[in-house]
């Protein structure tokens, strides 16, 4: 059976649970999709709040766009490498990485983070697994 895309996914850390889901959005003109970017949304189980981590497409930074190179939920910079939204051990990796920097999921309003501004400490965080290919990461993720 298919996993529904519309379906948050669960991710268990320590004694908390996260939801979450990865989107793609854009704006249409003319017929043609432009500015894509791809949203990580994360929250708590009945939480009115959000964490949306946005990937928006710019020179030097990739999302997927329609063509036939990248897959939904692949980001990528030049220096960086490749992330895959889609894994839980990315998901986990980015959430350790904005609680470090401060910030936290479960308030009562949305937050939203630009995903650039954490890909290399991601990257460096995953040891680049996404660059190599590695999809071993369970279902729900637990230190």
């Amino acid at each position: 059976m298919t996993r529904s895309s519309r379906t948050p996914r669960r991710l268990v850390v320590g004694d908390e649970t996260f939801l979450w889901a990865v989107g793609h959005e854009h704006r249409e003109e003319q017929g043609r999709f432009l500015d894509c970017r791809e949203v990580l949304t994360v929250r708590r189980p009945r939480a009115l709040g959000r964490l949306r981590i946005v990937f928006e497409a710019r020179p030097g930074h990739l999302v997927p766009d329609g063509g036939p190179y990248t897959h939904s939920g692949s980001v990528g910079t030049d220096s960086a490498g490749w992330l895959n939204l889609h894994e839980p051990g990315t998901v986990r990796a980015l959430l350790d990485e904005i609680t470090t920097r401060g910030g936290r999921v479960g308030a009562d309003a949305t937050e939203t983070v630009d995903g650039w501004t954490l890909v290399d400490a991601v990257s460096a965080r995953r040891g680049d697994r996404s660059d190599r290919g590695d999809r071993s990461d369970p279902g729900s993720v637990r230190p």
